[in-house]
């Protein structure tokens, strides 16, 4: 790159680039200008992490200590970028200082793995001390792995996901308080969970008014995700293998997904492919934010790794493209519950003895609470739901235990009945 190919970049940002109105991220308050380590944003493509960025930009910008000159935002998708090496930083830099008189003191850097060695360039800025460095990716293995390696524990991570319940109220302009949620105000509330359990929280599908648009962009993102964040970067050639896996993660969410069963299947539909194949195209899946994995609970590593994991999709609106909402209230229910513990990066497990619990949650290595989902609680199912947590909670010596229903509330005893939009608010009764 030469600075006269900088120089367009640069005077976009610094003339042409305006902040856009957005829906403001509940994660944990970050100051961009006290950083002193990477500050490193992953989370699926499309859920608004370039968003979040704006946002902190716009935290700095509003403060009316910094503005434009001060920051510079570079998106490594956009074409002009395209080959962008370490070295042609100084370009920037360059351009930066041509247009305004000096370098910049923050960089945010969107979906920069798409740079050779970006994680070099990375700890090089950060190693000269002059940046407060923000940097975001859609691959959690890519960043986070490359990361850790170079700057070994000198950086922090953020997970952006698709819109939380509460960020969808946002959005929607639904606000409360506790006095609506005793009045007849509670039936918007729950209205607008019943879409949000049915279809999810990407922000671009929240524009869409019809169930058909909606299902349109994520069957984008899905295809999206199957050619380039997995088929072109693991160069896999094997699609007739790994089509069928990322299918069946689409209609199997909420339950074990077994490699030996799925290699079986493999078989006899005359594909062809190995359990370690089978396994690497599971984590490639992980990695790309279409799948949350959970493990068995067991005190053992070893034990925890060797069986199957439970399988959830890092969005609801992606099983729009499955099978009828009819038959699936209850995993989706359950897909939601998973998707806000992994969002607030709880250490979380499935637990199968002679009955199963859903959800053992950690505290300091510990079981701290039992959680089973359960869409509707009746006649027909609260005995098997009630033996499951409680084989859990004896067994794992837990004193808390949750089920989660669509809008039941009240006690089991020991147990608590909670309604999942209430649990998603962390709204407490008292």
């Amino acid at each position: 790159m030469e600075k006269k190919q900088a120089l367009p970049i640069v005077a976009d940002w610094l003339r042409e680039k305006k902040l856009p109105d957005l829906t403001r991220r509940t994660v944990p308050e970050i100051d961009i200008e006290k950083l002193r380590n990477v500050l490193a944003i992953v989370g699926p493509r499309r859920a608004g992490k370039t968003y979040y960025l704006f946002q902190k930009i716009g935290e700095l910008m509003w403060s009316r200590a910094y503005d434009k000159s001060d920051i510079l935002f570079l998106d490594f998708e956009d074409f002009r970028l395209s080959g962008f090496v370490p070295a042609d930083i100084e370009c920037i830099f360059e351009a930066c200082v041509q247009l305004t008189g000096k370098k910049p003191a923050f960089l945010f850097l969107d979906e920069v793995q798409h740079v050779a060695q970006w994680s070099r360039l990375v700890r090089t800025l950060h190693n000269s001390g002059a940046f407060r460095i923000v940097v975001s990716g859609s691959n959690s293995s890519l960043l986070a792995g490359e990361i850790a390696h170079e700057l070994r524990g000198r950086y922090i991570e953020e997970r952006i996901l698709p819109f939380s319940f509460d960020e969808c109220l946002k959005f929607n302009g639904i606000g409360f308080d506790a006095v609506d949620l005793n009045t007849a105000y509670r039936g918007n509330i729950v209205g607008a969970f019943e879409n949000y359990l049915r279809c999810g929280g990407y922000p671009e599908t929240l524009h869409q008014d019809t169930e058909m648009n909606k299902r349109s962009i994520l069957q984008s993102y899905y295809k999206t995700i199957f050619y380039s964040d997995i088929l072109e970067r693991h160069s896999i050639r094997a699609k007739e293998t790994f089509e069928p896996l990322m299918a069946r993660m689409i209609e199997d969410y909420g339950r074990v997904f077994s490699i030996s069963a799925f290699e079986k299947h493999l078989v006899a539909s005359g594909a062809n492919a190995s359990k370690r194949t089978i396994a690497n195209y599971f984590r490639f899946l992980m990695e790309a934010f279409f799948i949350i994995g959970i493990e068995k609970f067991s005190y053992s590593v070893r034990k925890r790794t060797m069986n199957p994991k439970k399988v959830y999709l890092i969005d609801n609106g992606f099983s729009l493209l499955g099978r009828a909402f009819s038959e699936n209230r209850g995993s989706l229910l359950e897909n939601m519950i998973a998707i806000d513990l992994f969002r607030k990066k709880r250490d979380f497990f499935y637990f199968k003895g002679n009955f199963e619990c859903d959800f053992i949650v950690m505290d300091s290595h510990r079981p701290s609470e039992a959680i089973q989902v359960c869409y509707e609680l009746d006649s027909r199912n609260e005995n098997r739901e009630l033996r499951g947590i409680r084989e859990a909670m004896k067994t794992l010596e837990i004193d808390k235990g949750t089920i989660i229903t669509f809008d039941q509330e009240g006690r089991r005893n020991e147990i608590a009945l909670v309604p999942a939009w209430k649990w998603l608010l962390g709204v407490r009764d008292p």
